[in-house]
């Protein structure tokens, strides 16, 4: 009988005990949702000379599923300066989505990211900051260096409530690798 009772009294204490750490939701932050990117174009704007080249990256569907449908070897004259903006686009929606206006509008939540693979092959300097004074990266000058063959990586992390001018903490809104090639 005195096993029945310590059974029963253990099951009511474990049933208390789950009652009470049943978790009041008070501590979580609302979900803030990554963006549906389906379309990428850099542009670069040769300094001195107002020329002016784009490089895409299509995927009508979005990460995974269907294959991207365009995805352009990004081409730049070596030692020359530009000026780089970018456009984000959701185009699986009608009317097609400007992400580029939600991550002005959102800057202090976002951060564009440009890494060529070899270095030496691009560098990037920001040429906007949100209301924090971190890098935005919509806007900045990229500078070709010496002919080569690479990548350049262009992250969107989306950094909501974190943001601190660096690619950590967040995730990533677009990772894409263009192939690049100065000559």
């Amino acid at each position: 009988m005195k096993r029945k009772h310590l059974a029963l009294g253990l099951l009511l204490g474990m049933t208390a005990l789950f009652v009470q750490c049943k978790d009041s939701g008070e501590d979580l932050e609302p979900d803030d949702e990554n963006e549906l990117i389906t379309s990428v174009t850099l542009t670069f704007k040769e300094a001195g000379t107002g020329t002016v080249t784009s490089f895409s990256f299509k995927d009508a569907d979005g990460d995974g599923g269907n294959a991207a449908t365009r995805f352009d070897t990004v081409a730049l004259k070596a030692n020359t300066a530009y000026t780089l903006t970018v456009q984000l686009l959701d185009e699986s929606k009608t009317p097609v989505e400007d992400i580029t206006d939600e991550v002005a509008e959102e800057s202090d939540e976002h951060l564009l990211i440009y890494t060529p693979s070899p270095a030496t092959l691009l560098t990037y300097t920001y040429g906007d900051k949100d209301v924090n004074n971190y890098p935005i990266g919509l806007t900045g000058t990229a500078k070709a260096g010496a002919a080569g063959i690479g990548k350049l990586k262009v992250q969107l992390r989306h950094q909501p409530g974190a943001k601190n001018g660096t690619p950590t903490p967040g995730s990533d809104d677009v990772a894409l690798d263009f192939n690049l090639k100065v000559q």
